[in-house]
């Protein structure tokens, strides 16, 4: 085996070993590496986080109820789609990658281009009422959810008073808040001797950590480490679509002729974000492919190429 081949081959072993056994629940075992350490879990109120995720799992939450959170964020993938490029609402296309909600509570910036940078409320609002997604009216989510008398326990339950807006997006935060990473070998301190091997290259030589950093793996910065765009965003003319209301949206000129996602250039319009995208954690990584805001790389044996190259 060529030394670059046996690089790769010992990178994706480390890469995988960050991989956990479940995306749900409270964290076990212990860190095999101080700088990095365990993921710990969010203080969550369980009846909260019941209700949030009986709403993760509704459809009726969408414009025309044919689509939940869980549509796109599917436990058994880590909260992801397995899809290079996900769907959007009623049927449609979307132009990114689905990315992962494991550990989603402890980020500082949210979505490919980091453009949401507030809080976790301002996430699910426009998850909810973004016109490609969920488009959903929120008056008229209030009312569909006081029409279920299941809804209407739990929210008393949960100390909420009767079905609100504000309280359904503060029960579906708190249960995104128990997705949390635990036992994987890289924090139970069994990771193989490859995965060991890897590990070394990953803080050191390959450089992976210097972006890939802290407990998630990730810096929750934007880079543009040049991957290549996705063509089937401009052939495909629903996906093309939502690229074009997306960027009108966010003022980009000559938004009907371009070719290339500017990922947080939309957000701050500064030349050195052109094609910057956050960094995406390492967390149940081997459950998650495709790879990249736009799915171009079909599996890690891929990525690390794309590194090596």
């Amino acid at each position: 085996m060529s030394t670059k081949r046996l690089r790769r081959r010992i990178a994706v072993l480390c890469l995988s070993a960050v991989t956990l056994t479940s995306t749900l629940g409270l964290l076990s075992g212990t860190a095999s590496a101080e700088e990095f350490g365990p993921v710990q879990p969010k203080d969550v109120k369980p009846a909260l986080a019941d209700l949030g995720k009986r709403l993760f799992y509704d459809p009726r939450i969408s414009g025309d109820t044919t689509a939940s959170c869980s549509s796109c964020h599917k436990p058994e993938k880590a909260f992801t789609d397995g899809q290079a490029l996900s769907d959007a609402y009623s049927g449609l296309k979307h132009f990114r990658n689905t990315p992962t909600l494991a550990n989603v509570g402890h980020r500082s910036a949210w979505l490919h281009d980091g453009r949401l940078g507030t809080n976790l409320n301002d996430v699910t609002r426009e998850m909810i009422t973004e016109t490609y997604l969920m488009n959903m009216d929120m008056r008229i989510m209030q009312e569909r959810l006081k029409q279920d008398p299941v809804y209407v326990d739990m929210f008393k339950a949960a100390g909420l008073g009767e079905p609100s807006n504000g309280g359904a997006r503060k029960a579906i935060q708190n249960f995104l808040k128990t997705i949390t990473s635990k036992g994987s070998p890289f924090d139970q301190g069994t990771m193989s001797s490859g995965a060991k091997r890897g590990f070394e290259l990953f803080k050191g030589r390959a450089g992976c950590a210097s972006c890939h950093s802290g407990n998630r793996f990730t810096d929750d910065k934007p880079h543009n480490i040049g991957v290549p765009g996705n063509p089937e965003i401009w052939s495909n003319p629903e996906r093309h679509t939502a690229f074009v209301t997306y960027a009108k949206f966010f003022g980009i000129p000559n938004y009907m002729n371009l070719r290339e996602d500017l990922g947080a250039y939309l957000r701050t319009h500064r030349d050195e974000h052109r094609r910057s995208f956050l960094t995406p954690t390492l967390r149940e990584l081997t459950y998650t492919a495709p790879y990249m805001h736009n799915g171009t790389f079909a599996s890690l044996e891929d990525v690390i190429e794309f590194y090596n190259r």
